[in-house]
């Protein structure tokens, strides 16, 4: 296979857009439902807990699989560039599915920690734990993955090294999860953003 078309195969995959199908299958469009986003955290709102622990293994094994599995299918390096590659598309893949049109998808956190995970298991496995302090502390799962965002390059330089494109890959990520939480920001600066179980700000 050559790695374009690997590329390709790593958008479709990351396209499969895991919480609309789980919303259809309980009879719902969950464009319409909680805050509209097809990612795990409205799935875990509106379907429960199960259902929304199933969405997020599924949007993780997204951004991993094609990065674990395509490198061997293609003939080239397991952490290079066109991992990455694959990787990245991936994710374009979760945000902007092209089963829903491009149009709908969630916002990439997942998808990306996936990806991290397969590419460099430590720095992923770190920025998970403060990903998970955060939320417990804050109980907001935007401010959480915030600042997850931006710990993973601090991570992956530790781990991987200046020199290392990881590097370079994650600080772009990091920027594109900001930029796909712009809103979130905007509600937690207003005091508006819901807390993991539905509770608003009382600020």
């Amino acid at each position: 296979m050559h790695p374009l078309v690997g590329v390709f195969v790593a958008y479709l995959l990351g396209s499969i857009p895991a919480a609309f199908i789980a919303g259809k299958l309980r009879g719902i469009d969950l464009r319409d439902h909680g805050s509209g986003n097809l990612g795990a955290t409205n799935v875990f709102r509106v379907l429960g807990a199960r259902t929304g622990a199933i969405v997020m293994a599924f949007d993780l094994a997204k951004g991993a699989l094609p990065v674990y599995f395509l490198p061997g299918l293609t003939g080239v390096e397991l952490r290079g560039w066109w991992a990455i590659g694959y990787g990245i598309a991936a994710i374009i893949g979760h945000v902007r599915p092209v089963y829903l049109l491009w149009k709908g998808g969630g916002k990439g956190v997942a998808t990306s920690a996936g990806v991290f995970l397969a590419l460099t298991p430590i720095a992923m496995s770190v920025t998970t734990a403060i990903w998970i302090a955060v939320l417990l502390r804050s109980g907001y799962v935007s401010l959480a993955s915030l600042v997850a965002a931006l710990v993973l390059p601090v991570g992956v330089l530790i781990a991987e090294g200046f020199d290392s494109p990881l590097f370079y890959v994650s600080v772009l990520v990091a920027v594109f999860v900001v930029w796909t939480h712009r809103a979130n920001i905007g509600r937690l600066r207003r005091g508006e953003e819901s807390r993991f179980g539905g509770r608003k700000n009382a600020a």
